[in-house]
């Protein structure tokens, strides 16, 4: 008799406690009315005839979604979305009461058609573009609106694939290859011009050695020049002839060893 009571007081105790786990927000309900206290961990005592422990996720969690949205052109665009949420503790009663435990399919509708409204004043270009990050936030903040007086936290909004029509995505290809094939052209001729600039300044360079030499080149120092050249050539012990009419200062000469 004593080992059926025990039993049935283990059978008890087991079936009128829940562990509340990190991450984990549990609220009690009793005879169908939901208490505004909320445990975040621990074990929770109460009785299972009248009463129940409704346990929620209080971490991040992210909800994907794949769906077409609309362009500011009228163009359908295929997408995958991440949106990154959490409950906020204080509030899981507001959102088991107001909203219930399919939380997730009304995060679902308000994104829709947050998408919507937001990405109907874009092109479809721009959601392959750098102005990706200014849509993300704008459906963030159109969410917030309707979300977070509820207790759903919306910490970020990521469009992580998107699949343009094909004769759109075409179209950027060519544009992108047109301005990369522009951008290595004017590369080609800032080259050019610079080649161009360097032989002018050498031309310039070798013209005005030139004409410094020709000014210097006096007949007087032609003559001083020829002597110079007579007397180094006067000092070489091979035997030579030199040829001149005594006008020229240039010189003629054959060595012999």
């Amino acid at each position: 008799m004593k080992m059926k009571i025990s039993l049935l007081l283990l059978v008890f105790l087991t079936t009128s406690c829940a562990v509340i786990r990190p991450g984990e927000a549990g609220v009690r309900q009793k005879l169908g009315k939901l208490e505004a206290k909320v445990t975040t961990q621990g074990t929770v005592f109460f009785n299972p005839f009248t009463t129940r422990v409704i346990k929620e996720s209080i971490q991040t969690n992210n909800l994907k979604l794949a769906l077409r949205i609309p362009s500011k052109e009228g163009l359908s665009v295929d997408s995958e979305i991440s949106i990154l949420y959490r409950l906020e503790v204080e509030m899981v009663p507001t959102v088991l009461k107001n909203i219930g435990s399919n939380y997730q399919d009304v995060m679902s509708a308000v994104f829709r058609s947050a998408s919507s409204d937001v990405c109907s004043q874009f092109f479809a270009k721009d959601m392959h573009s750098g102005k990706r990050a200014d849509i993300e936030e704008a459906i963030k903040t159109k969410m917030e609106g309707t979300l977070t007086p509820q207790g759903i936290i919306i910490e970020a909004v990521l469009m992580k694939s998107i699949q343009l029509p094909l004769g759109l995505s075409r179209s950027i290809e060519q544009k992108l290859q047109a301005e990369q094939d522009a951008m290595r052209m004017e590369f080609t001729l800032q080259q050019e011009r610079l080649e161009a600039q360097r032989k002018i300044i050498e031309a310039e360079g070798i013209r005005d050695a030139q004409k410094i030499l020709a000014e210097g080149l006096t007949p007087a120092i032609i003559k001083i020049k020829s002597i110079e050249a007579f007397l180094q050539l006067a000092k070489s012990a091979n035997s030579k002839v030199i040829i001149t009419d005594g006008k020229t200062p240039y010189l003629i000469s054959s060595d012999e060893k």
